[in-house]
């Protein structure tokens, strides 16, 4: 019999490149965990699958809702648990703390809890479970303290945003039920990872819709920003994706914490000029700097320290920073050509 993958959150960015991943390189069956009004537009190219139920299924639950969990859970009775739903927007998480601390934390622990459920009803079940945190846990580290190898997976935790806070609980919860209670959890904090898919509330996604905008003649030829100055580390989302299922087959180890990252680093603002390289219209592209997208606290010193991770699982990034700027760009260049309205956020 084939495995079962459940991805919560598979209609978003990760999600969708996770299910991509897992149908071409192995014979699981994968049920994606989706809430009713979630948009599919990322997995739109699986719904034929869906239809056909051919080895993708769609199952309707939401982390705040404790039954819909244990319902899925209990039908599903996967082999393999990928955590990534979350409220995943940094920005947003400032407006709306209580929606975020609610779905992140508490929606982790409702899903943990109907898991140990369904293992405390069968002795037998004893499923392998990814809990995804984030880098943005370790938030505004001094330069002064920062490791020379960079971030490493002992660093203190200095949370910048309620979105932090909030992974920050999923990340201790992760670890707190396989220490409790022996299940098999595993817990990453993932740096900076983009590509096709990326939701345009995140800088390099927003810069490159903006520019594939400007080129259509849908806005003005400037591209609005906000802190230029931070410091991040790239990986593309299909190199993430792939880390995720090497941290669940290659040997997992209860409790286990790791940092994952790519190994490209730069300021926000060599991004933009990255992107603005790819555009014959890039020389004439103006710069704003929009108030409304500054951070109040930004941790803008995000260089990982993924020798841990690398170590025990062999991954290492292969898709380079310039290719998934091209394919972000591309992927919007499309979705533009379609003529519908965006905001321009």
């Amino acid at each position: 019999m084939s495995c079962k993958a459940l991805i919560t959150g598979i209609t978003g960015m990760v999600g969708s490149h996770l299910a991509d991943y897992l149908l071409a390189n192995t014979d699981w069956d994968i049920y994606g965990v989706c809430r009713w009004r979630s948009p599919l537009d990322n997995v739109c190219h699986l719904l034929e699958r869906v239809n056909k139920k051919d080895r993708v299924f769609f199952e309707y639950a939401d982390l705040n809702d404790e039954i819909s969990l244990i319902t899925v859970i209990n039908k599903v009775v996967p082999d393999y648990v990928f955590h990534l739903a979350a409220q995943s927007y940094p920005l947003t998480s400032f407006t709306a703390p209580i929606d975020t601390l609610n779905t992140n934390i508490l929606g982790t622990c409702r899903l943990l809890e109907a898991i140990r459920a369904a293992m405390k009803s069968d002795s037998a079940y004893k499923p392998v479970i990814h809990v995804c945190a984030s880098s943005e846990v370790f938030g505004k580290i001094p330069a002064e303290k920062k490791p020379e190898t960079g971030i490493h997976e002992e660093c203190t935790f200095h949370p910048a945003s309620p979105y932090a806070i909030s992974k920050v609980g999923t990340d201790l919860l992760g670890r707190y039920y396989a220490e409790a209670y022996g299940m098999t959890v595993m817990t990453t904090r993932m740096f900076t990872h983009t590509g096709p898919r990326r939701g345009d509330v995140f800088h390099e996604s927003t810069f490159a819709k903006q520019i594939a905008m400007i080129e259509k003649g849908m806005i003005p030829s400037v591209v609005k920003v906000g802190n230029l100055h931070s410091l991040r580390t790239y990986a593309d989302v299909r190199d993430a994706v792939r880390a995720y299922y090497m941290l669940v087959t290659k040997d997992p180890i209860p409790g286990a914490y790791y940092n994952i990252g790519g190994s490209y680093s730069c300021e926000v603002g060599d991004t933009l000029n990255a992107l603005l390289s790819f555009s014959p219209m890039g020389e004439h592209i103006k710069v704003k700097i929009d108030p409304e997208r500054l951070r109040s606290i930004d941790g803008d010193l995000q260089i990982p320290d993924c020798r841990k991770f690398k170590a025990h699982t062999g991954w290492e990034p292969e898709i380079s920073f310039e290719k998934t700027m091209e394919d972000l760009l591309n992927y919007w260049r499309e979705r533009v050509k379609g003529g519908q309205n965006f905001l321009t956020r």
